[in-house]
């Protein structure tokens, strides 16, 4: 992630603990030149994941070291691709039509659109929703909610091709043609996975815990729709207060998130809306994910092991990033050849997704950097992620 002025937060920190860059370098068990790089300016940009490995070496938390929002980490990204679906957000004039839409007609379009987010098309998806936002948005206050519904699934795709400020507006506009707190709080639990990718920790963490004690239900009468609101927002939370430097949080949450998937005893995925499946297997996952940003590799692939991920679908975003993890857990641990077989298969099974992750950028780099020759493979597959080697 890129951060503005990280480096020099990081130094003022840094001499307030009355610690030097080596010392500061064996804390954190970031390479001396980063730390150089950074104090002086020669660089602009780390992962989150860095920024809190400083500041647990620190004791403060991550959002110390982060300034406003992150930038929206836009290298290697086609900005364009998305430039259409931006103007229909903005509300700019559509063509002219043959005829009005209806409440009916645009909800049988998205529908029909679903398996294109669900399978991650987003080439199909920039052309299909420029005109089916305009169409939504021309309904007026009888399409409130499939503009809602539409409006969020946006949200959620612009937010996973960081598309940062679109995706924000999607998903407030979305939080406001909300129909019931149900569908407020999937929005919400969107708003609250946005801020965490850009680094407003604090913001996530306020955000996620507020909704969560609005939406927390009796437990002995809870509905599986309840339950998975519920949880998904404790999710977030433990993820922001994880990577914010506070541990003890992030687990009393994924706790409680546990609690709700255990209560609904299997994953629940509702009819043509993936966003809000939830149950064991999803949290598992995500405590998988808070030990990976914990820096324990170990652990990572000793919970992966009972993860039944080839039960679950290959396009599924949750299952890529946790085995996106489980990746990253084996190159630390030295399982290069392991590490980029999984590499290969999340490519096989989700090409534009993974295209559009920078932690398989990283996570590659890291697998170049410790080979002297790379195969065909490797080199091919260098070029797919846009790694120069």
């Amino acid at each position: 992630m890129s951060t503005r002025n990280v480096g020099r937060r990081l130094q003022d920190w840094r001499k307030r603990r009355g610690i030097t860059q080596r010392e500061l370098s064996a804390l954190a068990g970031v390479s001396l030149s980063l730390i150089r790089k950074l104090e002086q300016g020669e660089r602009q940009d780390t992962r989150l994941e860095t920024l809190r490995k400083f500041a647990a070496a620190l004791k403060i938390p991550t959002s110390e070291l982060i300034e406003g929002s992150a930038s929206d980490e836009m290298a290697g990204v086609d900005t364009d691709q998305w430039s259409a679906v931006r103007k229909a957000l903005h509300g700019l004039p559509r063509d002219e039509v043959a005829e009005e839409p209806t409440v009916e007609g645009v909800a049988r379009s998205l529908a029909s659109a679903m398996p294109l987010f669900s399978s991650d098309r987003y080439s199909d998806l920039a052309m299909l929703l420029p005109p089916l936002l305009r169409d939504a948005e021309a309904l007026g206050t009888e399409g409130r909610t499939v503009r809602a519904r539409l409006l969020q699934h946006t949200g959620w795709l612009l937010t996973q091709t960081r598309q940062f400020d679109a995706a924000d507006l999607a998903l407030r506009r979305a939080l406001d043609d909300a129909s019931d707190r149900l569908d407020a709080a999937a929005t919400v639990n969107m708003l609250a996975w946005l801020s965490i990718r850009q680094g407003r920790l604090t913001e996530a963490i306020a955000l996620a815990a507020k909704w969560a004690d609005d939406v927390e239900p009796r437990m002995s009468r809870a509905t599986v729709a309840e339950l998975s609101a519920w949880g998904w927002l404790l999710v977030r939370l433990s993820a922001a207060a994880m990577r914010n430097n506070q541990p003890g949080d992030a687990e009393d949450a994924i706790r409680l998130a546990r609690t709700a998937a255990i209560a609904m005893g299997h994953e629940y995925s509702p009819p043509g809306d993936f966003l809000r499946a939830f149950g064991p297997i999803t949290v598992a996952m995500k405590r998988t994910e808070n030990a990976m940003v914990e820096d324990r590799p170990d652990k990572v692939l000793a919970l992966a092991q009972n993860i039944p991920v080839r039960d679950m679908r290959p396009t599924s975003n949750n299952r890529n990033r946790h085995l996106l993890d489980v990746t990253n857990a084996q190159v630390q641990l030295r399982e290069y050849a392991e590490a980029f077989d999984l590499l290969q298969r999340v490519r096989h099974d989700a090409p534009e997704w993974t295209a559009n992750q920078r932690y398989a950028r990283d996570i590659f780099g890291r697998i170049v950097s410790r080979r002297r020759t790379l195969t065909p493979d490797m080199r091919k597959f260098a070029d797919f992620i846009h790694l120069p080697v």
